[in-house]
């Protein structure tokens, strides 16, 4: 009798572990993780987005009108807010929702922003209230100085980590999609792949493209 070997299922590829630190309000970062979910429909990526605040990075610079600071912390408030009583499964589906309105949608209102995204995401109307409450600033300030700690105070948004390894950016132009998308990610997880890696930099010759 002939002895019958049970055939082994394939094994799968050991995720990557990413975590992205966002402002809502900077296209730089919304294009890089329009870049990461395109990478993501086709790599076994584990991605957690975190809010950093472009409003903390720039609290001590004399140069920042303190109202466009105020301005730029709501948005962190709210999706800091939402993660809190919500779980960290609400901050990406409402960083899309607001993003997909300040950046390709051009909304300026920031009003008109953000109860269109919560409508978006199932949350009620008054939890608009969050953006201009320092309830959970405690939160939101450890969120961003975890991810800015990884990289230092001279850079911005996005932060990525890959790995472990944390970067600012790539900050790119339009964001890649199909094989060239994967093939830069490639080059960012070779690059994470060594601990010794800092620093790899050119002037931006264009603006956002959305």
């Amino acid at each position: 009798m002939t002895a019958t070997v049970a055939s082994e299922a394939p094994a799968v590829p050991d995720s990557t572990a990413v975590d992205f630190w966002f402002d809502p309000s900077c296209p730089w970062a919304w294009m890089t993780s329009r870049w990461v979910d395109e990478v993501a429909a086709h790599r076994n990526l584990d991605v957690t987005f975190h809010v950093m605040s472009l409003g903390l990075l720039n609290e001590d610079n004399e140069g920042f009108d303190p109202a466009v600071l105020a301005k730029l912390i709501r948005y962190t408030r709210l999706v800091t807010a939402a993660e809190q009583l919500h779980g960290q499964q609400v901050v990406k589906p409402l960083y899309d929702a607001l993003g997909t309105r300040i950046h390709p949608g051009q909304e300026k209102d920031q009003d008109t922003v953000i109860a269109g995204a919560l409508a978006e995401v199932g949350l009620p109307a008054d939890f608009a209230k969050y953006a201009d409450s320092d309830e959970y600033d405690a939160e939101m300030r450890a969120s961003h100085d975890d991810g800015i700690g990884r990289v230092g105070q001279d850079v911005g948004t996005p932060v990525i980590a890959v790995n472990g390894t944390a970067f600012f950016g790539p900050v790119i132009s339009p964001a890649p999609t199909g094989p060239i998308a994967l093939t830069l990610w490639d080059g960012v997880v070779a690059a994470a792949s060594y601990d010794g890696f800092f620093e790899l930099k050119r002037s931006r010759t264009r603006g956002p493209q959305f």
